[in-house]
């Protein structure tokens, strides 16, 4: 039975740009999306330090071009992620706000703070705004709050996962639950038109946000959702658009006034901001205008910006989108066409062409837009916070089915990905498979824990490992493994010695290296381009592994007097040559061809089943 929170408990959506915080009144039989206290129901994921005071959402937007080098924003894309990282190498570039790496390679947000230089975590950040929105929903509900659903991108790795869980912890809340975001604007669509849908229902989910894309696939049939597959872009969204209006308008300076700002901080927020209010006004109106007096130098600078020319700037931006939106379709092994409704989420979907290119994308259909894109996954956490409830009966019963976003398996012998659990597949999930030790008398029994899609494991990410102790006996000796992912997509795997009951087990975490997103979309391209070469290495070693097993089978009988008394010196003779040819080769390197092995197979079943009787299973 899952476990019940008491008190209240609210839905917070953290974004990248703007943060929003929702929660079920009871009294109503609905989610309020809660306000500020500048009156919005959305807040600026931002976070200002000055030489008196820190100020998050509004207040810190609103002095961030005066104070720029200590106005920190997109901490999000920051969490979970190593300083080393491409990505966060490429922000550094646009940042104001100056970023270190610690011992371990963590991004540390330097500031000047009351005078004093601090180091921030990007975790740290992140729960200030937490902080924050949990304010507001204590004025709101006056009362405390204390437990919290938090969403993430789907497409978040398990260190980013466990970075947000922290970020909560720092804010003094109870985390119940992290869940994916188009999950969870997939519970707001349910709740607020399909309610009770009785006939199974096929739902795309996009999510086109301010610093992530997500897109999901849903089914929605008598309250229970199910995601068939997921994909995703952890960097990429209007703060992306943002940088190719702010560096089209730096050149454009540099051409006319003869002004070069990229080094100015205080210009570059003044322009990042009057750029983000452009690209707002560009998906109602085909035109808008840039204006910021004594932008540099006493610049005053005015200029405008089409329609047409955002949309060339950003436009292999959207076809990324494009492509990822084919990449979950060919996952879910579904088609366009089967889609019953296509959801809108995030502030960037209502971009008109990203709209124009999914709509063509499903040959004409209409896209879904009646639910708020800022507030939907906002909402559907509240209602995931109010499901975990104890006492809320007013809730709608409805069942979450997520999915993983890579294959995890183990390694066998011959260095081949066993996998136990695909990607994509339902959590909370748990999978037990038996294998048999390799070698006589051996000790214990090596676990390698793996994520990705080769078949060779070892060019997979290695999440872990352990050993099992197992008793000293023949080749043979089964143990069972099983993997178990839990609700909030931890991974559990144990190893049972099914002889003498010895079990161990090891719960992955970050800090044994979980994949970034960028390594995610990586091992699976790899996993397309090198397709045949791993089909190739599974065959061979297919064929090492019978030719070994049998070279086994043999020489056990061979070492029974019994038998080998029986036979003539020269078969004995042949037996032997081949038992060596055989051994030499599989102590070798191994670089023959495949037809070697299976070859060499052939020819020690031929002669020892003419002299020995034994057949191949022996």
């Amino acid at each position: 039975m899952a476990k019940k929170y008491e008190g209240a408990a609210i839905g917070i959506d953290l974004g990248t740009t703007y943060s929003c915080v929702g929660v079920w009144q009871e009294q109503n039989d609905r989610v309020e999306i809660i306000h500020n206290d500048q009156g919005n129901k959305t807040t600026p994921s931002c976070v200002g330090f000055s030489n008196s005071q820190r100020l998050i959402g509004d207040a810190a937007k609103n002095q961030a071009s005066s104070n720029p080098t200590n106005t920190v924003f997109d901490a999000k894309r920051l969490v979970g992620r190593k300083y080393s990282d491409s990505v966060i190498q490429n922000d550094l570039l646009l940042w104001p706000f100056k970023v270190n790496a610690d011992a371990n390679d963590k991004p540390m947000i330097v500031v000047t703070c009351k005078g004093e230089e601090k180091h921030f975590f990007a975790e740290e950040i992140s729960a200030m705004v937490l902080t924050k929105m949990r304010e507001f929903a204590e004025v709101f509900l006056e009362s405390p709050v204390k437990n919290a659903v938090i969403t993430v991108p789907a497409y978040f790795n398990d260190s980013q996962r466990r970075a947000t869980k922290d970020a909560g912890v720092i804010a003094g809340l109870n985390v119940m639950r992290i869940i994916n975001e188009p999950t969870a604007a997939a519970l707001a669509y349910g709740l607020q038109k399909r309610a009770n849908c009785v006939e199974e229902r096929k739902v795309f989910i996009f999510d086109l946000g301010g610093g992530t894309f997500d897109v999901s696939l849903l089914t929605l049939k008598n309250n229970a959702f199910t995601v068939k597959a997921t994909a995703g872009d952890t960097h990429l969204g209007g703060e992306d658009f943002d940088n190719r209006l702010v560096n089209h308008f730096v050149n454009e300076l540099k051409r006319k006034n003869k002004v070069d700002i990229s080094g100015n901080s205080k210009a570059l927020r003044k322009l990042r901001t009057a750029c983000e209010r452009a690209k707002r006004s560009l998906s109602y109106d085909t035109e808008a205008t840039i204006d910021i007096d004594a932008i540099c130098q006493g610049v005053d600078f005015c200029s405008s910006i089409t329609r047409a020319k955002f949309e060339q700037l950003n436009m292999d931006l959207f076809e990324k989108c494009m492509k990822t939106v084919k990449s979950c379709f060919n996952d879910a092994k579904m088609d366009s066409s089967s889609m019953d409704d296509v959801v809108l989420v995030g502030g960037s979907s209502r971009i008109p062409k990203v709209q124009s290119l999914l709509q063509n994308f499903f040959r004409g259909k209409d896209i879904f837009k009646s639910i708020n894109p800022d507030e939907a996954v906002a909402y559907g956490a509240a209602v995931q916070a109010a499901l975990l409830s104890g006492g809320i009966k007013t809730v709608p019963n409805l069942v979450l089915r997520d999915v993983i976003p890579l294959s995890l398996g183990t390694s066998v012998s011959g260095d081949i990905m066993d996998i136990l659990i695909p990607r994509n597949t339902s959590i909370p999930v748990k999978r037990t498979q038996t294998y048999v030790t390799c070698d006589d008398y051996q000790s214990y029994v090596l676990n390698e824990v793996y994520e990705g899609e080769r078949m060779k494991a070892s060019e997979n990410n290695l999440l872990g490992f352990f050993n099992l102790s197992v008793p000293r006996a023949p080749r043979g000796l089964p143990h069972k493994v099983c993997f178990t992912i839990d609700a909030d997509g931890i991974l559990n795997v144990s190893c049972e010695d099914e002889t003498s009951g010895n079990k161990k087990d090891i719960t992955i975490t970050n800090e044994i290296g979980r994949l970034s997103t960028d390594e995610i979309k990586r091992i699976i391209q790899e996993a397309e381009n090198f397709k045949a070469e791993d089909i190739k290495f599974k065959k061979k070693s297919e064929a090492i592994n019978a030719l070994d097993d049998y070279l086994y089978n043999v020489k056990k009988v061979m070492k029974d007097t019994n038998v080998s008394s029986l036979l003539p010196t020269q078969s004995k003779n042949k037996i032997t040559s081949l038992i060596t040819k055989c051994e030499y080769l599989l102590d070798g390197d191994k670089n023959e061809e495949t037809y070697v092995f299976v070859n060499m197979l052939k020819k020690l079943e031929s002669i020892t089943e003419s002299t020995l009787g034994m057949k191949k299973n022996g």
